[in-house]
């Protein structure tokens, strides 16, 4: 797939502040980088070279980053048919499946946290703070349905489409 043209500096500039912005919040900075790059390709998905060429960056710095990109589920592997080579590749929902993945997260997280509270008693500072933990995460659970459907209208609304 061809890109269209654009000023290939003031995406670049967008590429490197939208990285350090993921950085700053806490995501690795390479992890951020290959992100951004698979964010700004029209087709969102890169394979490992295009990635290091564009970065600028080692075959295993790249391979660390996308296999962490791939265990937090911001980024899936893609076998390129009729090659040995792989491609990674953004969705176009990509935070909305991100959103609906931590909600399952959130779920099997429920039983350890409830053996926590167990373990040191919810009338403890420790057992408290899981109690609090755990509140925040049933709260979510409880809420992120309703949220994600109004997400589903409004993208409907303001992309003409159905929800």
């Amino acid at each position: 797939m061809v890109e269209p043209e654009r000023d290939a500096a003031a995406v670049d500039r967008f590429a490197d502040r939208f990285a350090a912005a993921l950085t700053d919040a806490g995501m690795p900075r390479m992890p951020s980088r290959v992100f951004v790059q698979l964010l700004v390709t029209d087709s969102g998905r890169l394979t490992a070279a295009e990635l290091a060429e564009r970065l600028h960056a080692s075959a295993g710095a790249i391979s660390t980053a996308v296999r962490y990109l791939i265990q937090i589920e911001l980024a899936e592997r893609e076998h390129i048919p009729g090659s040995r080579r792989d491609s990674y590749r953004v969705r176009a929902d990509i935070w909305y499946t991100s959103t609906v993945r931590k909600d399952a997260m959130l779920a099997r997280w429920a039983p350890t946290l409830a053996a926590g509270i167990a373990a040191l008693g919810e009338d403890t500072p420790a057992g408290s703070r899981l109690a609090e933990t755990r509140d925040f995460f049933d709260f979510l659970q409880l809420e992120l349905p309703s949220l994600l459907e109004r997400w589903n209208t409004h993208r409907a609304a303001i992309r003409g489409g159905s929800a």
